[in-house]
């Protein structure tokens, strides 16, 4: 990522893209959300990983700054994003990274969100 470059890969920079996003602003769709929080795990940004996902299925920590070795993130391709009821969602998306000096790894995974009080939240996903 450069100074500029939003990690997710929208092509916006960041201060357009997720930045306002981990500030405080509500997403406005569940993609939004699922690239701010690929731009979360990039940034190491745990609080905000932790409160975009929805309560009932958050765990207590991620462990990002003790993890070892930490991921290197690579890039962020989603493959759709499909509304499925008023206030719910599921988008597909491949995340690649490595783990230290391993090979490049593929994480596959359809995601579930939900809407509540007009703020998205990751629910769970499947993973490919």
């Amino acid at each position: 990522m450069t100074a500029s470059t939003c990690p997710c890969g929208s092509g916006k920079t960041f201060a357009a893209c997720c930045a306002p996003l981990h500030e405080g602003i509500a997403a406005a769709t569940a993609e939004a959300l699922m690239r701010s929080r690929y731009s979360a795990y990039v940034l190491g940004n745990e609080p905000y990983l932790l409160a975009t996902w929805h309560a009932d299925t958050r765990p207590a920590s991620l462990d990002l700054a003790i993890q070892s070795p930490k991921p290197t993130w690579l890039g962020l391709d989603v493959k759709r994003h499909t509304v499925t009821g008023t206030d719910s969602a599921v988008v597909e998306f491949v995340a690649r990274l490595r783990h230290g000096g391993g090979r490049a790894e593929r994480l596959h995974e359809t995601s579930r969100f939900v809407r509540e009080n007009g703020q998205w939240f990751y629910v769970d996903g499947d993973i490919a």
